[in-house]
């Protein structure tokens, strides 16, 4: 991913502006979802905005998901 490595709060405050309260929810690790995922959810008048942050391997958090890594078999 990328070689720069920024905060949740910093992309949170990139995407959404200061705000001021936001919700953060995370749901529950399991092995349907082995990945590291937040919802960020904020209310304006206009309505309520949520985006779905997910972690990479390199520690980087984006809005999209990581790559799906499909196990390889080796055949001898």
């Amino acid at each position: 991913m990328s070689g720069q490595c920024k905060s949740l709060r910093v992309l949170v405050k990139d995407w959404f502006g200061n705000s001021g309260h936001f919700k953060v929810t995370r749901p529950d690790r399991s092995k349907a979802m082995p990945c590291r995922v937040v919802k960020v959810e904020v209310a304006r008048s206009s309505g309520t905005y949520a985006l779905v942050f997910f972690r990479h391997n390199d520690g980087s958090w984006c809005v999209y998901p990581p790559p799906i890594v499909h196990p390889t078999m080796n055949w001898v």
